[in-house]
């Protein structure tokens, strides 16, 4: 059995949010048992972009606060970082109030941005990774992600977390050269085994839902989430928003791969009443992944018109150009000749990836299923 914790917590006043903390992690015998042997721990938020937490597009600086105090007491040193999907961890903390928590509480702002390459034989698809150097230089790692929904994984959580330990536009380059998302999939759950995050703590008091994993609705869920297993951790929120587990491939990737489990009858829930944190009605696709396979046959001809793609609201569109510059294919899948007019997607060159509408900064790219294969799945 795996053991994954639910605590409710209704707001991020931090008084609450520390005796949430408190209480998660006694269900693991404490924080000095679960770092035992570690004197320095890393850190790892969400810090997808620079927005106000009030958005829930990134893990609530409380929550790193609340955590820092209770490690700090123990004894522990602390560094935080990420590599975020625009501009310097400095620079996207500040604009979170993350950065204002390191400096009060003392904190290591770590550089993402330097590069080592680590070789690891034991992967199951990826042999090697090129990561950030700044994670070598811990004992362990604390990954503290926000849920969300996600367009490509269905959701973003706990497994996912880790894909900001690839340094800035290398991100880009895995989406290219794996543009599969059971593949992908693969790769980050071989980055978890090289990671190997000693916890997580699930940021659920205010989710997203909708659009995510930025240009979505923050939606009230009242809940922080404790597990050694990402897997059962990002298996149980995605019940508790009645989402199949089996339609997530980080989940049924990284129980093949051996990171965690995600069958329900291994997973031991403690903590509080989880009836009380059960969203039926939060808005995430519930149908399978799409499989995008990069190949110049009929059937890829095929799929490309039939797995869902990304559209771009005309009427909300700024012409900004960060769809175009985040474009991971080469050549680019949008033309943006003419910039006083919204970029346009080449669906003949786009891989599926759905960067454009991760970091559309203006909620003006929807990812939209062709009628096709609504028609096929309501069969």
């Amino acid at each position: 059995m795996t053991r994954v914790a639910l605590v409710g917590c209704g707001d991020y006043e931090m008084e609450h949010v520390r005796k949430a903390i408190m209480r998660g992690l006694s269900f693991f015998g404490g924080a000095e048992s679960i770092f035992r042997g570690k004197r320095t721990i890393l850190l790892k938020p969400n810090l997808l972009v620079g927005e106000v937490p009030e958005k829930a597009i990134t893990t609530h600086p409380v929550i790193v606060e609340g955590v820092s105090e209770i490690l700090l007491e123990k004894g522990f040193r602390l560094g935080y970082g990420d590599s975020s999907g625009f501009g310097s961890v400095e620079s996207v903390a500040k604009k979170t109030g993350l950065y204002s928590v390191g400096e009060r509480k003392g904190l290591s702002c770590v550089n993402f941005s330097e590069r080592s390459e680590v070789s690891f034989p034991a992967g199951r698809q990826n042999k090697s990774f090129i990561i950030s150097r700044g994670i070598l230089q811990y004992d362990a790692v604390l990954s503290l992600p926000k849920w969300k929904t996600h367009g490509f994984t269905r959701v973003t959580g706990a497994v996912k977390n880790q894909f900001g330990c690839i340094p800035g536009i290398l991100k880009r380059e895995y989406h290219f050269k794996i543009p599969d998302v059971i593949h992908f999939s693969r790769m980050l759950v071989d980055l978890n085994l090289l990671v190997r995050p000693r916890f997580f703590i699930m940021d659920a008091i205010v989710a997203m839902d909708g659009n995510g994993p930025r240009s979505g609705k923050p939606q009230l869920m009242g809940v922080l989430g404790f597990s050694e297993d990402p897997v059962a951790l990002d298996a149980t929120f995605s019940r508790l928003i009645a989402l199949d587990p089996r339609y997530v491939p980080t989940c049924v990737e990284g129980e093949r791969g051996n990171l965690g489990t995600w069958q329900e009858e291994s997973i031991e829930l403690v903590g509080d009443d989880f009836s009380h944190f059960t969203y039926p009605n939060f808005d995430v696709r519930r149908e399978p992944v799409d499989v995008y396979q990069k190949n110049g046959s009929f059937r890829s001809l095929l799929i490309n018109h039939f797995i869902s793609r990304p559209v771009i609201e005309v009427s909300k569109c700024k012409r900004c150009g960060v769809c175009w510059e985040v474009c991971p294919a080469h050549p680019k899948a949008l033309e943006w000749s003419d910039h006083a007019l919204p970029p346009q997607h080449l669906y003949r060159l786009c891989i599926r990836c759905y960067c454009c509408q991760e970091m559309c900064p203006h909620e003006a790219i929807e990812i939209r299923t062709p009628w096709l294969r609504r028609l096929l799945y309501s069969l």
